[in-house]
């Protein structure tokens, strides 16, 4: 039912060293499943507007001694709301947040902001609200919808990656 985070950044192509933005990083699954693939030159960083759950995952982190992972307090959908510079960093991921995100275009614009020439971002959404499960039918973003949204903020579509049957996943990379 719930898309698995490991299988999702394994199909992005992080390598050793690069550095990658986790935009809406929650509980953080998919930070710490981009942590494996940047390795001890690699770094992550964990960007979370929630206070209570960058306090949660900062503690996590120090529990299991990962050391590639920093966790942000940050608005991602404000221009500079991440505090992270400029066309730093080699990927974005944007996993189950941009139906929540009141200002898309905003976010999109903070993901191009920080994203190198040819930086790639991994988007996973939900395909529907499955009766509840997903977000309300009205706050979807449907396949077509968020590739029109990428595309219009300078992205080009990538490839689509495989998830499972309740969400879909695009790589977009930047212009």
């Amino acid at each position: 039912m719930f898309s698995n985070p490991e299988q999702n950044v394994a199909q992005l192509g992080l390598r050793e060293g690069m550095r990658v933005a986790d935009f809406g990083a929650g509980t953080g699954a998919y930070s710490l499943a981009a942590s494996k693939h940047v390795g001890h030159t690699g770094h992550v960083y964990a960007i979370e507007v929630q206070k209570d759950l960058v306090k949660k995952l900062e503690s996590e982190i120090k529990e299991s001694m990962v050391k590639n992972v920093e966790c942000i307090w940050g608005n991602i959908e404000k221009i500079h709301g991440t505090k992270v510079a400029d066309h730093s960093m080699d990927a974005v991921i944007v996993a189950n947040v941009l139906f929540q995100a009141d200002d898309k275009l905003g976010l999109l614009d903070e993901v191009r902001r920080i994203l190198k020439k040819d930086g790639k971002v991994l988007l996973v959404e939900w395909l529907s609200s499955f009766s509840g499960m997903g977000p309300s039918p009205e706050h979807v973003v449907e396949p077509n919808m968020a590739t029109d949204l990428f595309t219009k903020r300078g992205f080009s579509f990538v490839e689509k990656i495989t998830t499972n049957p309740h969400h879909y996943g695009i790589i977009f990379s930047h212009e």
